[in-house]
């Protein structure tokens, strides 16, 4: 039996802040970097919250999971933590991270070499629906991404009443 890498080993030290921070640990990766050590932690929402992690939630799960590392000391000398939320250009593999694209464009490549996109309204463990009405299993997608909208404007933000204030 091999031994636990030291990725392996802070995921196990740092999971339980991440966990209390209402977070979900993404990722771990460890690396040389000269004579320090770079520790980069993914973190994301949980599968069933929309929206963005923000900058309050980063920092404060930043620091907890400083404490955490230094409290364990599992990376011996000196080390970078670097702590970020996917983004948007995280391919869609998992079925998480279809529940996290929920009300997101998307685009699909399909294991029989077509393509669809639209928002995405729905998604579970093996299935999801966008706006069309079509629905696909997640056996039939090989490959899934969002597509970022620089213009798109939740229309529920606003009424008719903030044209008012533009009238002038």
């Amino acid at each position: 039996m091999s031994s636990p890498s030291k990725a392996e080993r802070v995921r196990d030290v740092i999971a339980p802040a991440v966990s209390e921070a209402g977070l979900f640990l993404e990722d771990v990766t460890v690396h040389p970097a000269g004579k320090r050590t770079l520790v980069r932690v993914t973190v994301d929402l949980e599968a069933h919250e929309t929206g963005a992690l923000s900058l309050d939630q980063i920092a404060e799960v930043s620091r907890a999971v400083g404490d955490a590392l230094d409290a364990a000391d599992v990376i011996r000398g000196e080390h970078v933590l670097e702590v970020s939320s996917p983004g948007t250009d995280r391919p869609l593999t998992e079925p998480r991270h279809f529940l996290r694209a929920r009300g997101r464009l998307v685009s699909l490549e399909l294991r029989d070499g077509s393509s669809v996109s639209g928002r995405l309204v729905a998604a579970d463990e093996s299935s999801v629906e966008l706006e069309d009405g079509s629905s696909l299993s997640l056996a039939e997608i090989a490959r899934g991404s969002v597509e970022v909208e620089w213009n798109r404007v939740d229309e529920a933000e606003f009424d008719d009443s903030d044209d008012d204030d533009l009238e002038a």
